[in-house]
């Protein structure tokens, strides 16, 4: 059988579509660059450059080439194309900025969250930031991409409340929250999830686990290039597994850091500060972090058959932290390498790469409806 040819309707799409990435990578392109960078020929590009400036997708940008031969005019992304709101909620409030189609950040707003704030108080902080951002604006963000310092359930996109967690705010629902501000989806995911994607284009290994340690504790298993969520969402979640404490008691890691007088007081969040200066004052408490944490990181390797584990958070950059756990594991029977994270925000800066790359999409797909 004959295979069937693409419509005409379809090789303008296809067209259309070659037209905006290129102008989304580039920013302003004549149409012979376009052409050059497409492959696809001058004329076809020329009436796909004339359908998306009809269609308000595209515009002339009123500079031209300069030299010899004939000029070309520059063409660029139209203006009023919408932006994607982009948010970060962990215990030192909401950080939340607005995003154009060209990953430039538009505006940016951050909201102050008490050390133990409840859902209400969360959910205030996110409609403020939000409402900061895109009461200029009419139509309010296309999207949003949500980081969040608590579990995210992947059904629901709410937050989940699970015993000693340090940052408690409930069931929160970002997606309820947002919607007077954003017109179309919230996507939800939890804070060291979008971390180990920051990571993974740090790396350049597909095969990796990422751990948080900080405040709270956390970790993302990446295989295959991609994070493995769990059914509900809630992989990773590190603070219950056991391990060994301080005098060789089997305990979940969260209990080492009450047993050692590291967490804050009233909370079961870790006191950084109090860690550094004991790592740094005693080799033994050092040691004793980097078997417990070993311990957890053991099953992790057995499970999961990473090619590098790779340490964030604010105690887990430590050079003498990440040394101690690289010693710890170097005893076990699958030795791995142990990096340091180098993403300065990676939560913010894996949302905000997702929330372009689906504004983006958005924009691609209207073109795609203005050809129906």
């Amino acid at each position: 059988m004959t295979p069937a040819k693409p419509s005409l309707e379809m090789l303008r799409a296809l067209t259309d579509e070659n037209v905006l990435r290129a102008l989304m990578a580039d920013r302003r392109l004549t149409r012979a660059e376009i052409a050059a960078r497409t492959g696809i020929s001058k004329p076809t590009i020329s009436d796909a450059v004339q359908r998306l400036a009809a269609s308000g997708l595209v515009m002339d940008t009123g500079e031209r080439t300069t030299g010899r031969g004939r000029s070309g005019a520059y063409h660029a992304l139209a203006p009023g194309l919408g932006t994607a709101l982009v948010a970060s909620i962990s215990p030192l409030g909401v950080t939340a900025e607005t995003v154009d189609a060209l990953g430039d950040t538009v505006g940016r707003a951050h909201v102050g969250l008490e050390r133990n704030a409840g859902e209400h108080q969360a959910a205030r902080a996110l409609a403020e930031a939000a409402s900061r951002l895109t009461r200029a604006d009419s139509v309010g963000a296309r999207l949003a991409v949500v980081s969040a310092a608590d579990p995210v359930d992947r059904a629901t996109g709410r937050l989940v409340r699970l015993p000693d967690a340090p940052f408690l705010v409930g069931a929160l629902d970002p997606a309820a929250v947002l919607a007077a501000h954003v017109t179309g989806p919230v996507l939800v995911d939890n804070d060291v999830n979008w971390a180990a994607r920051a990571e993974h284009e740090a790396v350049g290994v597909d095969d990796f686990v990422y751990v948080h340690l900080g405040e709270g504790l956390g970790c993302a298993v990446v295989t295959d290039g991609a994070v493995r969520r769990g059914h509900r969402g809630l992989a990773g979640e590190i603070a219950h597994v056991c391990t060994s404490g301080p005098d060789g008691t089997a305990m979940p890691l969260t209990e080492v850091f009450a047993a050692l007088g590291l967490r804050r007081a009233d909370s079961t969040a870790i006191d950084v500060a109090a860690l550094e200066t004991a790592v740094g004052a005693d080799d033994r408490t050092a040691e004793t972090l980097a078997r417990a944490v070993g311990g957890v990181l053991g099953a992790a390797v057995a499970l999961a058959d990473p090619a590098l584990i790779v340490l964030g958070g604010e105690w887990g950059r430590l050079p003498r932290t990440r040394a101690a756990i690289e010693r710890q594991l170097a005893h076990g029977p699958r030795p791995v390498p142990v990096a340091a994270a180098t993403v300065d925000s990676p939560e913010l800066t894996a949302a905000r790469g997702r929330a372009v790359a689906e504004l983006q999409e958005l924009i691609v797909r209207s073109a795609r409806a203005a050809e129906r």
